[in-house]
Order: C-alpha cells, then structure tokens, then sequence
C-alpha cells in the first residue's frame, strides 16, 4: 500500500502517557494484527508510532474483515481489524475455540463510490441506481452507463470492488442490495483497495466503492460520486457530511476485536490497546477517517476497562450509534 506521511507523537505526549517508561517484557514478542484493509491505515498508524515509542513489535495483515476473523478465531492474532461487524457464524468459531473477544467501535468510515477522473457524467447517483448496476440480475446484462440512467452515455460499464471477505463488501451489499452477500460476479474483485484505485483510474467507464481513506488519498486520480440520502439530498463524502450524519447511508462505524483473554494477562498486548486508544482519535482523521467525539471515545476507553465481551449485533444492523453500540454490547453475553 501507498506510504502515509505520518506526523510523530511528540515525545512530551508520549511522556505523560507513560508509554516510554514501560519496560517491553510480555508473554509474546509480537502483537499480531489482521483484518480489514479499510482499517489497515488506522491501525497501521497507531503501530508504527507505538513500535517507536515502545520497541515492541507490532505486525499487521491485510487479509479483509473475514479472513482475519478467521485467523482471530483460530487464536493466530489477537487484534482483528473490521470494517463490519462480526457475524454468527464467527462468533461460534470463536466460540469452539474458547477465544471470547471485547469489540470496540473506533472510528466513522464513508463507503466511497469513485469514477474515472474523464467520467462527467456520473456526478451523483442514487441507490437504486448502485443496486441496479451490481445486483445480482445485472450480471451479464447491464453493461452500459446509459441502461442506469436516460441521458448518460453508451461508454462500457466497468465495475471494481472488494472481494467477498470483505467486510466493506458486506457492508455495500447489505446497505445498497439489501441482501448480503448478493452481487453480480462478473466484476474486478480485490482484497487490495489499491488495485481497486488503479483500475478505476485507468478506465473511463470504471466504477468502484471503498473506504473514504483511499478516495482522500487518490483525489488527484479518481472523484467521488454523490449519493443521495434519506432527505433526497445528493451529499458527497467526507469529514463534515459524516459527523452531520448527512451522508448516508453509506456512512458507518469501523471496529477493532480483541482477544479478551489476551488484553487481561499479556501487558504488551494490553500497552497496545491502551496506546490505540488514546491516539486512534488523532491518527485515524490524519489518515482520512473520521474520529468520534471525545465524550464517545471516553464511553468506549471504560468500555473496554470493564473487559465486557460479546457484540453488540444480534443480527446486521445499519445506523448503530456509538452508545447503541456499546450499551448493547454491555448488555450482551458472549
């Protein structure tokens, strides 16, 4: 992935957080980390700053929500990255394992849909429109930008997204299709949101959706398509239509899983959790998402304090507030 210019935690901060002080003896040499590529950037911040203040090592894979799920559930890693929430089926993996797990919402995400930069027609779509151009019984037969709108031209249609594993994919399918998991097949699919970039910049009929963090870091290759929300309103992603709760409804929260068993007896794996709780707010707006208040940030540092384990998502649910999620989550048992 395409390096981030990151500014470093001054060593004042670092200080007054006591993380340089901390001797770097645990159990494990390494906190493993896997997951979502969409909340790679996030977490991949945090590590790098936390390796420099601590010498502790941090690895962090790309292996989409539910591969690294799979890997968390299987006790490879005790972070899982994920851009949707876990899932039933996780949930009992995890459960034969005998791994319960503490989730944590920690940032606001906007599904982005782009076009090429020569695309003047498509400047904002609706979801029905999303919906006819990648539901399943579009496979194989829409296949122009003109049979998703009267006036647009007859140029190729060319679709780019994230693979099955996902949780971006789940997400878009769930938000647009109304059914997860249903999408046509024939389309470019990518783990990697920057094969995804490519594609799309290369091609004047492409078309693709992935996290905000990739669009604001490839503006000067692609724009973003504005969606119309609830109110008829055609809104464009970004910071402030996030926080307004304007664009929707492709807005949603991303999350980190941790191996509760892990946190409570591995200090370095608890120095990590503390270290990204305390900077996520600053690291993840630096890299192009959008951070939570600091009123919700509190509510989800106790949160994690009190080792609570189990999901807040009985079933898929869109639109979770952060003290949805976490009075839920607090009333669940894992």
């Amino acid at each position: 992935m395409k390096s981030l210019n990151l500014k470093k935690l001054s060593a004042v901060a670092l200080l007054s957080a006591g993380i340089l002080s901390m001797p770097a003896t645990a159990a494990v040499d390494i906190v493993k980390v896997d997951g979502s590529s969409t909340v790679y950037p996030i977490t991949e911040a945090v590590a790098e700053e936390f390796q420099i203040a601590t010498r502790i090592k941090v690895t962090v894979g790309v292996s989409g929500t539910g591969g690294g799920f799979k890997k968390f559930c299987r006790g490879e890693t005790v972070v899982s990255n994920a851009s949707r929430p876990i899932k039933a089926n996780e949930i009992e993996k995890c459960k034969e394992a005998g791994i319960k797990f503490i989730e944590l919402p920690i940032a606001y995400d906007a599904l982005s849909v782009v076009i090429n930069k020569k695309n003047d027609w498509a400047k904002d779509m609706t979801t029905q429109e999303l919906k006819k151009m990648w539901e399943p019984a579009a496979q194989g037969k829409i296949t122009k930008w003109s049979q998703i709108r009267e006036g647009w031209p007859e140029t190729p249609l060319r679709l780019y997204g994230p693979g099955a594993d996902s949780g971006t994919f789940d997400y878009f399918t769930e938000a647009v299709i109304e059914e997860s998991k249903a999408i046509r097949g024939d389309f470019t699919a990518s783990e990697d949101d920057n094969v995804l970039v490519k594609g799309v910049s290369g091609d004047k009929g492409g078309i693709a959706y992935f996290g905000l963090a990739y669009y604001e870091e490839n503006k000067n290759l692609l724009k973003a398509v504005g969606i119309k929300n609830a109110k008829g309103d055609f809104v464009l992603p970004g910071l402030k239509t996030i926080m307004d709760g304007s664009y929707n409804p492709l807005s949603r929260p991303l999350f980190i899983y941790l191996n509760a068993a892990m946190v409570e007896s591995d200090p370095n794996v608890k120095k990590f959790v503390e270290f990204y709780l305390k900077h996520v707010a600053e690291l993840s707006k630096e890299v192009g998402y959008v951070p939570f208040n600091e009123q919700e940030y509190a509510a989800i540092s106790n949160h994690y304090k009190t080792l609570q384990t189990g999901t807040a998502y009985k079933k898929p649910e869109i639109g979770l507030s952060v003290k949805q999620i976490l009075e839920l989550s607090a009333a669940s048992n894992d």
